[in-house]
């Protein structure tokens, strides 16, 4: 579609009419022949999304135009993220199937921040998992939208509710917070969009968090539902995200979608359709998506933290064992290998597994972090490696993925080179094989796995050489992807780790430094 002089669109079209009697300063400006017509159209926000309404292709929103794209000194927003903005920008309900590290999260803000300067939306409510509240969406509000209030509706149900009833434009929340307080929500919310991030959390309509989050979706309700891999594991996924961003274009029931989508085989065995794939692209509509592979300005690796929150057992012995370090510290010189062996045994309880001295596995509740794994492994659109410290922990993890549906298979010291090679080599070329869980120390030097594109730290290691020699695992000739690096981090060490690894720092006195400073900050 043609701009001119930044204040016309010209469209041309068969059906002028439709244009003209719907847009009264419209006009037709040339008879192309064979009945088409160029049709001029004042360059305006209400301009464009009547056309976008009208199903007319390629409308540009103004934002490309006036908006300012606000952000940090040195940082430019990629095209694929203006072009995201702007699709956002002109549609009340839409999705964005932009792949994990596409930055899709800064895409939303300024949709958002542009329509809250036209005074179209007052109000936003994020929804998202706990693990991305604060390290992606608080975080790049801060970055994107400085001038716009945030607030983070977590703890308990009276302190969301003073957020939710509190000024803030922008208030961020875990889905299964909205169940805590969802009356409070309701009565005194008043959230003109609502986006909902990795929204295959909202996939099935008999679940209580669908359930709640219909009741907040008005007709007038602008709503984004964001996910990089939609209807990933079966096209019946897809119905949940239809029917409650786009009802009108779902069935009215589940089993007449599933009908449609799926055939079924016997008594309990269903299989998709030929045309399942088209029968869902068409319902989710209307969406944009880039693939990682399409955005030619991407950096080559992007870094994300999660947050998994250590239980209260966990922050108990946390606590506990700091302190008894504290106390062997005391007038104590403390060596590289020792400050290394005491983070190892901080970083085991934030695993989940603490070896005891007699030799014992003392183990805690993880849920959180093993829900974070699957939130990413689950956003993702290729393979997955995961690397995990801790031999213990690496059992947990598998059993877990294995019970959720995800094909995966590992190395540790104790496989046998002879499999270790065989291992690779099917991760490398078959495709039934989604995750690789990896004790670092086994398979950091020498082995190429481009097969995958992301990598999931479940806790940081001590050796910033082990660290930068896995993560070169995916980042080797024959990678086509940009890459992306996740960070999981529950406790204070984690934090600290990751910091000193991602910074390259390889002075063996800075570990040292790290592991005092752990034990004497509260």
């Amino acid at each position: 579609m043609q701009v001119l002089q930044d204040r016309t669109l010209v469209v041309r079209t068969r059906f002028p009419a439709r244009i003209t009697e719907t847009i009264p300063t419209s006009s037709v400006v040339k008879d192309l022949g064979e009945e088409r017509y160029e049709v001029a159209v004042p360059w305006d926000w209400d301009n464009a999304e009547k056309l976008t309404h009208m199903r007319i292709k390629d409308v540009p929103s103004p934002i490309q135009r006036d908006y300012k794209w606000p952000r940090p000194m040195g940082f430019e927003p990629f095209e694929h993220q203006k072009d995201t903005a702007s699709f956002l920008s002109l549609r009340r309900r839409a999705f964005c199937f932009n792949e994990q590290g596409t930055g899709k999260t800064a895409s939303v803000i300024w949709a958002a921040d542009y329509l809250m300067t036209l005074g179209l939306i007052k109000r936003v409510l994020v929804v998202c998992p706990l693990s991305i509240m604060q390290s992606a969406w608080q975080a790049d509000l801060f970055k994107f939208a400085v001038h716009r209030s945030v607030d983070v509706a977590y703890g308990d149900s009276n302190k969301r509710a003073k957020i939710i009833s509190g000024p803030a434009e922008f208030i961020i929340i875990n889905y299964d917070g909205v169940a805590t307080i969802a009356d409070h929500m309701l009565n005194n919310g008043k959230f003109d969009l609502i986006v909902i991030d990795e929204a295959n959390a909202y996939k099935n309509v008999q679940t209580k968090r669908w359930k709640l989050m219909n009741k907040f979706v008005a007709p007038s309700t602008w709503m984004w539902m964001l996910t990089g891999t939609p209807a990933a594991q079966s096209p019946v996924d897809a119905y949940g995200l239809g029917r409650l961003c786009v009802p009108s274009r779902a069935p009215r029931f589940f089993g007449d979608f599933r009908e449609a989508v799926m055939q079924k085989f016997g008594m309990f065995r269903w299989e998709p359709r030929p045309d399942a794939e088209k029968q869902v692209f068409e319902m989710l509509q209307p969406a944009i998506r880039y693939e990682k592979a399409q955005c030619l300005d991407l950096p080559e690796v992007t870094y994300v933290n999660r947050i998994a929150p250590l239980t209260p057992s966990q922050k108990k012995y946390y606590k506990e064992l700091k302190n008894q370090m504290l106390l062997e510290m005391a007038g104590e010189e403390v060596s590289t290998v020792n400050a290394a062996a005491k983070m190892n045994k901080l970083l085991q309880i934030s695993c989940g597994a603490v070896y005891s001295d007699s030799g014992a596995t003392i183990e805690f509740d993880v849920s959180d972090r093993l829900r974070v794994v699957q939130e990413v492994i689950d956003e993702s659109s290729h393979k997955v490696l995961v690397f995990v410290p801790f031999r213990h922990t690496i059992k947990l993890l598998q059993d877990y993925l294995t019970k959720n549906g995800t094909t995966c298979d590992l190395i540790h010291g104790e496989v046998p080179v002879h499999k270790r090679t065989a291992i690779f080599k099917d991760f490398q070329e078959k495709q039934n094989i989604k995750v690789l869980i990896i004790q670092p120390q086994a398979a950091a030097h020498g082995v190429t796995l481009t097969a995958a594109d992301t990598i999931i730290w479940y806790a940081p290691v001590t050796s910033t050489e082990t660290y930068l020699q896995a993560n070169a695992r995916i980042d080797r000739p024959g990678q086509k992807n940009a890459m992306t690096i996740v960070h999981i981090e529950g406790s204070p060490v984690e934090k600290r780790l990751y910091a000193m690894l991602q910074g390259n720092i390889s002075n063996h006195e800075k570990v040292v430094d790290l592991y005092k400073k752990e034990l004497t900050e509260t």
